[in-house]
């Protein structure tokens, strides 16, 4: 558990009103894919005509990373989700988690080790919807590292183009130190602040959302971590840094 996040600045309740009303104001569809303990599963999209890019964003699928949704909901708030992209985002996927300040949902199972066996309804009902929706350009999951001293990313990239890192961590390091262990989270950093994790899904007992995503959807996916040892309008911050340092290209 996130020691820095047992008791969350909102309720799920309230940021899931939040984040509809920004959405209502930026012109996108709201939709419920679920709901849990009477809170609902939010599927926010925006679609403008023309070639755009197809940009996916989710949080919250941990109830103890508070920055994550906080990070989407000042994007949307602030109009960064305008008519450049046609935009997919599930803002918080882990309502009950989110609600106790817990890393699990309230039967006990980290959502984001699910997306193989899906024996959670957040996670079948989250994969339901992602299956209507179009193959997405990239992905980008937003997370936080209570162990962590800085923030740093994992990278899934199956195409031979170039990526994001550079540009993330560039954008990031102006508010927020960036991890520099070589080891991180259990594995060795491809380079400062970089992970590249194993990729091919056959390999993975457990897939976290990014490998469901690289299998089904994306050839180039993130998830970004935020340490939590800092305190939340920094970490917040720098979430967003990363984000927005990748819209421009």
């Amino acid at each position: 558990m996130n020691p820095s996040a047992a008791t969350p600045p909102f309720t799920p309740s309230d940021l899931v009103a939040r984040f509809e009303h920004a959405a209502r104001a930026a012109k996108f569809r709201i939709e419920h894919f679920g709901s849990i303990a009477g809170i609902p599963l939010l599927a926010l999209t925006k679609r403008t005509p023309g070639p755009r890019p197809r940009l996916y964003f989710s949080a919250g699928i941990h109830g103890d990373e508070p920055a994550g949704p906080l990070a989407l909901l000042d994007m949307l708030e602030s109009g960064v989700f305008d008519s450049r992209a046609n935009w997919f985002l599930c803002p918080l996927l882990n309502p009950t988690g989110f609600l106790h300040g817990t890393r699990e949902n309230a039967d006990g199972l980290d959502l984001n080790r699910d997306y193989k066996h899906l024996a959670s309804a957040e996670i079948r009902a989250h994969v339901r919807w992602l299956q209507h929706q179009p193959n997405f350009d990239f992905t980008i999951c937003l997370h936080e590292d209570w162990e962590s001293k800085g923030f740093y990313l994992y990278e899934l990239n199956s195409t031979d183009l170039p990526g994001y890192v550079d540009a993330m961590l560039t954008a990031v390091e102006q508010c927020c130190p960036i991890e520099t262990a070589a080891v991180i989270d259990g594995r060795e950093s491809v380079s400062r602040g970089l992970i590249r994790p194993i990729a091919d899904p056959l390999q993975r007992e457990q897939w976290p959302e990014a490998i469901y995503l690289v299998a089904h959807h994306t050839t180039l996916t993130y998830t970004l971590e935020s340490p939590s040892a800092l305190d939340l309008p920094t970490r917040t911050r720098a979430l967003r840094a990363a984000v927005e340092a990748t819209l421009p290209h």
